[in-house]
């Protein structure tokens, strides 16, 4: 069922900055009452207060922080919109990443995303509208080495969002995972993306306020790259990672550049 943005609540998570501040930006001009979070509460409101929103603190791997955003958010009126767009990538081999870096990623990536949707749906339910945007990423169908946790993290918002859908089918309330390729963001700095399709945060953002209106399962950014992930789901997999290793894809995802070394240490 659409949701209306007109009037509507909406809150999105990682809202400072990138996707989720293009994201707020857009859902503000369709006419909802935007509320972003992110971790600085005080970025997150110089930001908000730049596009007419309200900015909060928000740390989505505390459930205590993600409860009490929401509550204020609710201030505002009956929650219409999360969009769980808050994430992070830790890039390197697997075996020499630190576990608590691992564990971090995980907390953020999947639970938080785990704990807006146990949070708000039962509201929405009850009331019987609303819609969740999941933003996961084509990593969540096609295996990357070089980011494993980052992997599986957005594996299993996709297995995640596709599970609540089935339960819930027989309701209103609809739950969206965005699959973007490659952004334009600082996740993505330094990178070697000369072999993936690159979109601006703003399309993410279209693709995100988009499906508050047709309620779509899977929505990829740009809108073929699902039929990619597909098809790389049936080849045999020795096959398929042969082609990454002959592109390069571990190399292209850990370069050692200013900018990458800067976001990972920012992490």
């Amino acid at each position: 069922m659409a949701v209306d943005l007109n009037g509507a609540v909406a809150c999105v998570t990682g809202g400072e900055r990138g996707i989720g501040l293009a994201t707020a930006e857009l859902l503000v001009r369709r006419g909802a009452r935007v509320v972003v979070g992110d971790l600085d509460g005080d970025l997150a409101a110089q930001a908000a207060s730049r596009i007419g929103a309200t900015g909060l603190p928000l740390d989505v791997a505390d459930p205590a922080s993600f409860a009490a955003f929401l509550d204020t958010a609710k201030e505002h009126g009956d929650i219409d919109v999360l969009v769980n767009n808050a994430g992070i990538m830790r890039t390197g081999p697997f075996a020499e990443q630190d576990p608590a870096s691992q564990q971090r990623e995980l907390a953020i990536n999947l639970g938080g995303v785990i704990t807006g949707m146990r949070l708000v749906l039962p509201d929405m339910l009850a009331r019987d509208h609303g819609h969740i945007a999941n933003v996961a990423s084509m990593a969540g169908k096609i295996t990357t080495p070089g980011a494993s946790i980052y992997t599986a993290t957005k594996t299993g918002v996709v297995a995640l969002s596709r599970a609540v859908r089935a339960e819930i089918a027989g309701s209103h309330v609809t739950v969206s995972t965005i699959l973007p390729a490659a952004v334009k963001t600082e996740l993505t700095a330094g990178l070697d993306t000369s072999l993936m399709p690159l979109s601006d945060p703003s399309s993410v953002a279209e693709a995100i306020v988009g499906s508050c209106r047709h309620g779509r399962a899977e929505v990829g950014v740009p809108r073929w790259i699902p039929a990619v992930g597909q098809f790389v789901e049936v080849l045999p997999e020795p096959v398929g990672e042969a082609a990454k290793r002959a592109a390069g894809a571990q190399r292209r995802l850990t370069p050692d550049t200013l900018q990458a070394r800067a976001y990972q240490e920012r992490l």
